[in-house]
């Protein structure tokens, strides 16, 4: 017997956490936002066979730094944003934090909505970059470190908007100061930077991308570890900095 709607079981805490992200974390004008790097991604393909190389992996090597160091964290960021921080700043996550659900269950399917989105929309955009580019061997290795990289990204700008109210300034700070401008020269900060640990995912595994190695850090399969152990970091840090927020008053 089917049981009338009213009586039919509602989706756990979990599942409704993470559906009401999908729903309402990317409206109309950040879709907009999010196509931008998208497109950039096709177009870096194009270019890259301007490059004067004698291969087509060799061309598109040679502009994968910038998919990896501009589009990866744009893209990353119109949706990082939107899953917790704009809604910490308008005011609104209250009704979500006062709701009776584990802090731990909030801060995951905010970061797995999201990174479902900006994987799922910039992941095709750089293999299809690759495709353009006449490097079919490289659709998997790109892959790959798009979806690696937009899981790390995904939880540090989930932890940057539970941890600041200007959370975008400072995601913006992170990425252009600490990851391109400090990390291209202190191999320190790179070992525990997204785009550099993405670039090394592709640099191990994508053809005739060793060029694109940096001394001293993980490449392929030992660049993905890290990343899932710097998605992991960040999710924990985030949930402890949630149940010290203060929605009144500022932050602590």
């Amino acid at each position: 017997m089917t049981l009338p709607a009213a009586e039919r079981a509602l989706p756990g805490p979990p599942l409704a956490a993470f559906l009401y992200t999908l729903r309402v974390c990317v409206p109309p004008k950040r879709a907009v936002l999010l196509a931008l790097p998208c497109a950039g991604a096709l177009l870096f393909g194009l270019l890259a066979r301007t490059v004067d190389d004698p291969t087509s992996a060799g061309g598109f090597n040679a502009i994968s730094r910038a998919l990896f160091g501009l589009i990866l964290p744009l893209a990353c960021l119109v949706v990082g944003d939107a899953v917790l921080g704009a809604e910490v700043r308008s005011g609104t996550f209250g009704l979500t934090w006062l709701s009776p659900v584990r802090f731990s269950t909030i801060v995951v399917a905010r970061w797995s909505a999201g990174w479902l989105i900006a994987a799922g929309a910039l992941t095709p955009a750089m293999a299809l970059s690759a495709l353009i580019a006449g490097v079919p061997g490289a659709v998997g290795p790109i892959a790959l470190a798009t979806i690696g990289g937009t899981a790390a990204y995904l939880a540090l700008f989930v932890l940057l908007g539970v941890a600041f109210r200007r959370a975008v300034w400072w995601s913006l700070a992170i990425v252009l100061l600490g990851e391109r401008l400090l990390g291209a020269v202190l191999p320190g900060i790179a070992q525990f930077s997204p785009q550099w640990l993405a670039t090394m995912v592709y640099a191990g595994l994508g053809p005739g991308a060793d060029e694109l190695e940096r001394e001293g850090m993980p490449t392929g399969g030992a660049a993905v570890g890290r990343l899932v152990m710097l998605t992991v970091v960040f999710v924990l840090l985030a949930v402890w900095r949630m149940r010290r927020l203060r929605l009144t008053g500022g932050r602590e």
